[in-house]
């Protein structure tokens, strides 16, 4: 390990991160960053939450509530964001959280929009491996976080833009989530007479069922290009259940006039 990767592993107990939502992927945040900064935690629903004024005067604030909530959160927190604080959101669309961000907070602050593309379940045997978009927007203090991302906690980083990141989740992560859904509705799936195919499938499935019905509506419904995907492929599972019908040799097959 280099002097500098030392430098960036080595907990920075006095820096103070603050926490804006609680939820299960704010604890997720917590739990790997707790021993490495100290942290100041504000969430109505948490027994320990403190004050929203204290935790946005941080010198790095992570703004982790549903997107939907984002608006609300930023303009709440603007009056008491210091000069020279680093504000990143978590949230799974990038356009429209990275435009609140650029709009509402204060010219004084550097602003880092990020996605990781992980949950509690994928991330329940470490962050190894797993990856994270950076969207840099405003200052230059990403480089750091993007070397305390790779180095400390090892996740595998990458840079892009919220409208790049965008157009490619809502097909990787957009689809993922709908095939999720439908399947789920289908249920109960076979857990015996299965491909090795099928197996993968189901726990892709099982990573995405249990989160919280705010982040499927971001993902599908606040994802400018979720729609224009999700029509494309309705599309052309309706052409090739046309196919299957016409073909001459499959039983059951009709005649379509």
């Amino acid at each position: 390990m280099t002097v500098f990767q030392a430098a960036i592993c080595k907990p920075h107990r006095s820096l103070t991160l603050g926490l804006i939502g609680y939820g299960a992927f704010g604890r997720l945040i917590a739990e790997h960053l707790s021993s490495h900064v100290e942290l100041l935690i504000h969430d109505p629903r948490y027994d320990g939450s403190a004050d929203l004024a204290e935790v946005a005067a941080c010198r790095i604030v992570v703004v982790a509530v549903p997107v939907a909530c984002m608006e609300e959160t930023l303009r709440a927190i603007a009056p008491h964001l210091r000069p020279n604080t680093l504000v990143l959101d978590v949230g799974s669309v990038k356009v429209e959280p990275a435009r609140l961000m650029l709009e509402l907070l204060p010219p004084h602050v550097e602003i880092l929009a990020t996605h990781p593309l992980f949950g509690p379940q994928s991330a329940r045997n470490g962050l190894q491996g797993l990856k994270i978009a950076l969207c840099p927007l405003k200052g230059r203090s990403y480089k750091r976080v993007a070397a305390f991302l790779k180095v400390a906690l090892g996740l595998d980083v990458f840079e892009t833009t919220p409208d790049a990141h965008d157009r490619d989740a809502a097909l990787s992560q957009g689809l993922t989530h709908l095939i999720a859904k439908v399947l789920v509705k289908m249920g109960p799936l076979p857990r015996m007479t299965t491909t090795r195919s099928f197996d993968l499938l189901n726990e892709a499935i099982e990573m995405v069922r249990h989160d919280p019905p705010e982040l499927f509506d971001a993902i599908e419904g606040l994802n400018p290009y979720a729609s224009g995907v999700r029509r494309r492929f309705f599309d052309l599972a309706s052409e090739l259940d046309v196919e299957l019908r016409t073909t001459p040799h499959l039983p059951g097959r009709t005649a379509l006039s």
